[in-house]
């Protein structure tokens, strides 16, 4: 074999195989970083939206407000917080409620708070809804 021979030889060098490896490497850890933060995004907004069903779940539960008021909270399991409270609604306090109301109307407000990634998180939902006589029919 000469000396022509052997450069005439095709392959990859050392340098040439430690690029390739480096740039394999540095995608590689791109790609991770990115489906991790796609998992973690997930699981945020899983637990945003249970949140949410929480919430509605709770202003559903209650078709008028009881005589007395209404302010009630608890928990979940999951670590969730939720507080649902009901403040009359007053015709020239800011509030557009019309004059000629056959009730009072209430406005009840659902808060549901979390802890996600070490943040406080919260999802806030309101409605309006009559309030019931001791009777247990709104009033008129």
């Amino acid at each position: 074999m000469t000396r022509a021979d052997r450069t005439c030889q095709g392959g990859f060098s050392l340098l040439e195989v430690l690029v390739a490896f480096s740039i394999m490497a540095l995608a590689l850890g791109t790609l991770y970083q990115s489906t991790a933060g796609a998992v973690r995004n997930t699981g945020h907004l899983e637990r945003h939206a249970y949140a949410v069903a929480m919430a509605e779940s709770l202003l559903a539960s209650y078709r008028e407000v009881p005589a007395g008021g209404l302010n009630v909270s608890g928990g979940s399991e999951e670590g969730f917080s939720w507080q649902l409270s009901a403040e009359p609604l007053v015709h020239g306090a800011g509030q557009i409620v019309p004059d000629i109301r056959p009730w009072p109307m209430h406005s009840v407000v659902a808060r549901v708070t979390w802890k996600d990634l070490g943040r406080d998180r919260a999802v806030t939902l309101e409605t309006v809804l009559p309030q019931r006589d001791r009777a247990g029919a709104p009033q008129r």
